[in-house]
């Protein structure tokens, strides 16, 4: 069985909600963002924390309210839920454009839907309900977000670290992959973006790092392991510096012009941390790949001058692209 909904929300909620949808990877068929099945997901993940917060609210301002002798406790419960549903609403995602959003509902997030419209919207539409949830949903850091719409995830694989149990699962960065791993740590990124699993190849014996919304079918083996100190180590420093990779750093010396340091101070996204200056060079302690991941956008204004292998992946890098360049080139002055 399906329904139909539609919910009228600020077009600065949508585009959060969007920005969400896009980061968490719920895409349709043809690569759009697919809105409706992460609002569906949200529904079944944050119905219960939502509802759970707001009466553990409610009981709180009627404790306080019941406490005065001059009021009654009907005109308690009526001023609570005047506060509930209208004073505590942020008016910074207050928006003067409106946006529709048909929601289509089916299964667990519509027995959601019934459940509140059957016991919970008194005085109030189903609209403006989803509307106080979703605005509940964004103002939680968005690694928390990524927590709650995976919460299926986050639980297995808290449990698997916690009984030191091996795991096998697959990405959807390598969805023909079956990768087996000792999983060690979850950690925020240090944007507090999305969280990442550092955990331990089961084959290699290397450090590795995964992002936990990428994560599909996790299978708990029946093998464990002993964690080992060094390794924890290691990945505890991976989880502070960067943990995208769990990678070793590398000492890495990198020559920036004028140009160069005003990106650097301005492109703070996965940012390497400056370990000393002199002149124009700058030293870092780093994860080789993610290092090059960043300086990849700076061009001629950023040269890694050591290690070697940097420099040789660099212009590799750069070469490819201006290969793809000139036969661009090539194909409209042809065409012309």
């Amino acid at each position: 069985m399906t329904d139909k909904y539609k919910i009228y929300i600020p077009e600065d909620m949508k585009s959060r909600l969007t920005n969400d949808a896009e980061l968490f990877e719920f895409f349709k068929k043809d690569g759009s963002v697919n809105l409706n099945a992460f609002l569906k997901q949200l529904l079944v993940t944050y119905f219960d924390p939502y509802r759970n917060r707001k009466e553990e609210l409610l009981n709180t301002i009627l404790s306080d309210l019941n406490g005065l002798a001059s009021i009654s406790k009907s005109d308690a419960n009526t001023i609570a839920d005047k506060i509930i549903n209208t004073y505590l609403r942020d008016n910074a995602m207050h928006s003067d454009k409106s946006s529709t959003i048909t929601l289509t509902v089916s299964g667990r997030s519509l027995d959601v839907i019934h459940t509140i419209e059957n016991n919970l919207l008194n005085n109030t539409s189903m609209s403006q309900y989803l509307k106080d949830l979703f605005q509940s949903y964004l103002s939680i850091p968005r690694n928390d977000r990524e927590m709650i719409i995976f919460q299926d995830t986050f639980e297995d694989l808290k449990d698997a670290i916690k009984k030191e149990q091996v795991i096998t699962f697959s990405s959807t960065t390598a969805p023909n992959q079956v990768f087996s791993v000792m999983p060690y740590i979850i950690a925020a990124s240090k944007e507090e973006q999305c969280n990442y699993l550092l955990c331990c190849d089961t084959r290699t014996g290397n450090p590795r790092s995964f992002r936990v919304s990428r994560i599909n079918s996790i299978f708990p083996t029946n093998y464990s392991f002993t964690p080992d100190p060094n390794i924890i180590q290691e990945l505890k420093e991976a989880a502070i510096r960067s943990p995208q990779s769990a990678s070793k750093n590398v000492i890495a010396q990198v020559r920036l012009t004028q140009k160069g340091i005003h990106r650097f101070h301005m492109v703070a996204k996965n940012r390497p941390d400056v370990m000393k200056i002199e002149g124009d060079v700058f030293y870092f302690n780093w994860p080789l790949r993610q290092l090059e991941e960043y300086f990849k956008r700076f061009g001629k204004d950023a040269l890694i001058i050591s290690p070697v292998e940097c420099i040789e992946s660099m212009i590799i890098f750069h070469r490819n692209a201006l290969d793809a360049y000139k036969k661009l080139s090539n194909k409209i002055t042809a065409k012309g």
